[in-house]
């Protein structure tokens, strides 16, 4: 949406310098830089003020995001050129007599009769949610230091708008944000082990995540877990008669892997801490989807911070998230249940 105004600014040091109040409006070329992206966001999202910021822009900025993002650049993004926009998804629970919901191939005889099949499909609504950053810069740095503010505003927003929008992505209640994949009513939980301690994890609990994860998705899919999870992954052992061996770490003079099971390991303090469902989870973020609204706004505040002589500047991003599946799919041979998205039962 705000492709049209590209042409505006050369960086975003230049948008946030024009649209900061201490900018003299009288400087050639800002006034009428100020009225454009006000109006071009008015009739984007008529609701609110602000300033449009320029689609370039917008797209470096979540470009940088990306390097620190988790699930942005592992999952589908969907533009969303309205509020709500609805998206196809396969009502599929089973693949015992069918596949995609309703999809079945059949031998046949030359002139026999054909079976009939016919898949199932459902509408997933996306619906795009306000995601706010804030922050408080001194108004000396604006004016005294562009080059530190400009770094300020190209690194730290990005980062930040990435932090929250990987929380809402993994534990969203879907309740004004996105829905966390960890809430997925396809989520599968393994139970923990006969006598296994709280907070643990065993090599066992590993080896039946990977077990219970969809075939199609053992190429995409990644470990996602919390950092005090890594007391247990390097002292996990796999039984051998009365003796056992280490399975993940076994000596301390090189750096820990960096897979499991040859699939990436991640992690991160978004993940739920040692001991909570959700502490480490086998993950296949090609079946979560975020919906993009493609708009995005910015607005800088004196009065707020009028005593301390320091700007408040908002950024504004619409977006959804929210799982693919509605249910985890029951194999063709009618085994265990399986899913894009694995976790371990809490261990208490």
């Amino acid at each position: 949406m705000g492709a049209s105004i590209d042409h505006l600014f050369a960086d975003s040091t230049e948008f946030f310098k024009t649209i900061w109040h201490n900018t003299d409006p009288g400087t050639p070329g800002v006034a009428d830089k100020r009225t454009t992206i006000r109006n071009a966001f008015s009739e984007s999202v008529p609701s609110e003020g602000g300033f449009l910021v320029p689609e370039r822009l917008r797209s470096e900025l979540l470009r940088v995001a990306l390097e620190t993002a988790i699930v942005r650049p592992r999952a589908r993004v969907i533009p969303m050129e309205s509020l709500r926009v609805p998206f196809p998804a396969i009502d599929s629970t089973s693949n015992v007599s069918s596949v995609f919901g309703g999809v079945i191939a059949f031998w046949t005889e030359e002139a026999g009769t054909l079976a009939a099949s016919e898949a199932k499909f459902r509408r997933l609504i996306l619906e795009a949610k306000k995601l706010t950053a804030y922050t408080q810069v001194p108004n000396e740095l604006i004016s005294d230091s562009a080059i530190s503010f400009g770094a300020f505003i190209d690194d730290i927003f990005p980062e930040a708008l990435a932090f929250y929008e990987d929380i809402a992505f993994f534990s969203g209640s879907g309740a004004g944000e996105p829905q966390g994949f960890l809430n997925a009513s396809a989520a599968i939980s393994i139970t923990k082990e006969t006598g296994q301690a709280a907070n643990t994890i065993v090599w066992e609990n590993l080896i039946k995540m990977f077990a219970r994860m969809l075939p199609s998705s053992l190429g995409r899919a990644v470990w996602v877990a919390s950092p005090d999870t890594f007391p247990e992954l390097a002292t996990m052992a796999l039984s051998v008669g009365t003796g056992g061996s280490a399975i993940w770490l076994n000596n301390g003079v090189v750096g820990p892997p960096i897979t499991i099971l040859g699939r990436p390991l991640i992690f991160t303090e978004k993940a739920n801490t040692i001991g909570a469902a959700g502490d480490i989870n086998f993950v296949d973020f090609g079946f979560y989807l975020i919906g993009d609204r493609q708009v995005m706004s910015a607005r800088s505040s004196e009065d707020f911070l009028f005593q301390t002589d320091e700007t408040a500047f908002r950024i504004i991003e619409r977006l959804d998230g929210r799982p693919w599946l509605d249910g985890a799919i029951t194999p063709q041979n009618g085994g265990d249940t399986l899913s894009p998205f694995v976790k371990i039962a809490v261990r208490a």
